[in-house]
């Protein structure tokens, strides 16, 4: 088992920036991908970054790509996901996901992931 937990949510005026971390636990292996998500009140969760275990290939969804950067530092099991720019259609409870494998194939879906933390959330102010 893999425990994930998320922190560095909270509340934010738009334009402001926040910088969540995800610290990852127990069986992590090497090789894993990691993966930022996020879900709005009334709304499906949905993606919002992933990065290999090198930290070489990243990916982004259209909406947060050049606002948000994401890294990791394996040496402490911890991503982390750089939030510039923020509007308020950003509010949402952000979650860190891990998945065995690598970033080929299908990873958008929330089902292509194996583990998932517990949530933090970002609100952000107009």
């Amino acid at each position: 088992q893999v425990q994930l937990v998320e922190s560095g949510g909270g509340l934010v005026q738009a334009g402001g920036s926040l910088r969540l971390s995800c610290a990852a636990s127990g069986r992590t292996g090497t090789g894993y991908s990691m993966g930022w998500f996020r879900q709005a009140p009334g709304k499906e969760r949905e993606f919002v970054a992933a990065i290999a275990w090198s930290g070489g290939t990243t990916y982004y969804a259209d909406s947060v790509k050049g606002r948000f950067t994401i890294s990791r530092d394996n040496a402490k099991n911890t991503m982390y996901l750089q939030m510039n720019s923020l509007k308020p259609e950003d509010t949402a409870v952000f979650y860190c996901a891990v998945r065995r494998v690598g970033l080929s194939g299908v990873i958008r879906p929330p089902v292509a992931w194996d583990y998932w933390g517990q949530g933090t959330q970002v609100t952000v102010s107009s």
